[in-house]
């Protein structure tokens, strides 16, 4: 494919990601499906593209996107909300992941014949929500501030959750041993931390903000600083991602760190991002997400159909499993609608995806079992929650849910 070609490519590609995302607002049907609709088109379906052809810049892209994803979802959090949030958050993930865990564990052991240790991997790598996925669609949903929080931070930490408990597996796998009490000591560590990290470099950024305005053309030296963040994190050993959304919340709400033990080192005045710069990162999120979405369904492997049938008969039960754990867990002070599309929010992306391809890389047996099946429910979860979150607000399937969660606030009015 010639580079006059792939230019051309590259700006209807971005025409349409801006069609897709007006059709969204109006039909609630997910730009994110037809962007993977059309990575799948090019690549497992009619092989113009393999993931192959863009070498070790894919998994770089990818980590790129997630880190800017994630900082601008922080940016426009609100911290007095996110304490309101983070206990039924930290409910709602823990039983979530260990119900998805069973779940995926008992088909894994059950049809695969994969074993308890290689079972449980695969509910790990599965384990979680994608902040890919999530955290674009709820900014175009009609929802409360509270679900919303909720949502992008199950994401963040159910990441967090699928990557040790994977990792703690693999090495068990290879080791043929498992401490539990260090793999929850490396939970906890890689949260804490994490948090403590990504905090502390927003109130470092928060005090040199001004001085670097003072700079031409410094707009993106803030992405920059985002990027180090997370790079010095993962270098580390803890959770780069987590330390991302961590510097963004931190740096949009200024306000709340207005401590006495910092005054001497932050500026008199709360330094928070502009609306230029605030929107300068959410055009470069709609972009990073438009090529991102592309790629995942590039890297989709469709090739056994008993593979694609386990797949889909996972992401079912993980979504029937999904409702009574959002029932059980969530806070009462979300309306019933709000709780209805926490429940069909379970959509599986880019830690699933990389994390599958982890034990062929090892020598795992089962690896290419495991991995065919995890792209298949990224594919189908995703198709499902799009499928979804439309049928809720267009079809009798809200009255459904709404009557499943009697108890939650009543529904808001509409507008």
């Amino acid at each position: 494919m010639s580079i006059a070609v792939v230019i051309v490519f590259v700006g209807l590609l971005i025409f349409v990601a801006h069609l897709f995302a007006a059709v969204f607002q109006r039909t609630r049907v997910p730009d994110v499906l037809f962007l993977i609709v059309i990575g799948l088109v090019l690549g497992p379906l009619s092989g113009v593209v393999a993931p192959d052809d863009f070498g070790a810049v894919g998994p770089v892209f990818t980590t790129v996107t997630l880190v800017v994803m994630l900082f601008e979802a922080g940016i426009g959090l609100d911290v007095r909300q996110l304490a309101r949030a983070l206990t039924g958050t930290l409910v709602v993930s823990l039983v979530g992941f260990a119900a998805s865990v069973v779940v995926v564990g008992a088909v894994g052991y059950g049809i695969f014949d994969l074993g308890l240790r290689r079972s449980i991997l695969l509910g790990a790598i599965l384990g979680g929500t994608s902040s890919a996925v999530v955290i674009p669609m709820i900014q175009q949903l009609r929802m409360g501030e509270l679900a919303r929080t909720i949502l992008a931070m199950e994401s963040a930490v159910t990441d967090v959750l699928c990557i040790v408990v994977a990792l703690a597996f693999l090495e068990a796998l290879k080791l043929g041993s498992l401490d539990a009490g260090v793999m929850v000591g490396r939970m906890v560590a890689a949260f804490v931390l994490a948090t403590a990290l990504g905090t502390a470099a927003g109130l470092l950024w928060s005090a040199l903000l001004l001085r670097v305005r003072e700079i031409k053309n410094s707009v993106f030296t803030t992405a920059a600083f985002a990027f180090v963040v997370y790079g010095m994190v993962e270098v580390l050993g803890y959770s780069g991602a987590i330390a991302s959304l961590a510097f963004g919340v931190t740096l949009g709400n200024p306000e709340v760190f207005r401590v006495p033990a910092l005054r001497r080192v932050l500026p008199r005045e709360p330094v928070t991002l502009t609306d230029t710069e605030k929107a300068f990162f959410a055009e470069g999120v709609f972009l990073l997400k438009t090529f991102f979405f592309v790629y995942i369904g590039l890297s989709l492997v469709l090739r056994d159909v008993g593979l694609l049938a386990a797949g889909a008969l996972i992401t079912l039960l993980l979504f029937a499993a999904r409702a009574p754990v959002v029932r059980l867990t969530a806070p009462r002070s979300l309306t019933i609608d709000d709780a209805a599309v926490c429940a069909v929010m379970a959509p599986k992306g880019l830690a699933a995806a990389v994390l599958a391809s982890l034990p062929i890389q090892q020598g795992i047996a089962g690896g290419d079992i495991i991995q065919a099946v995890t792209y298949a429910v990224v594919l189908f979860s995703i198709v499902a929650t799009s499928a979804l979150v439309v049928l809720l607000e267009r079809t009798g399937l809200r009255d459904i849910y709404r009557r499943g969660f009697l108890g939650f606030a009543p529904p808001e009015p509409a507008a």
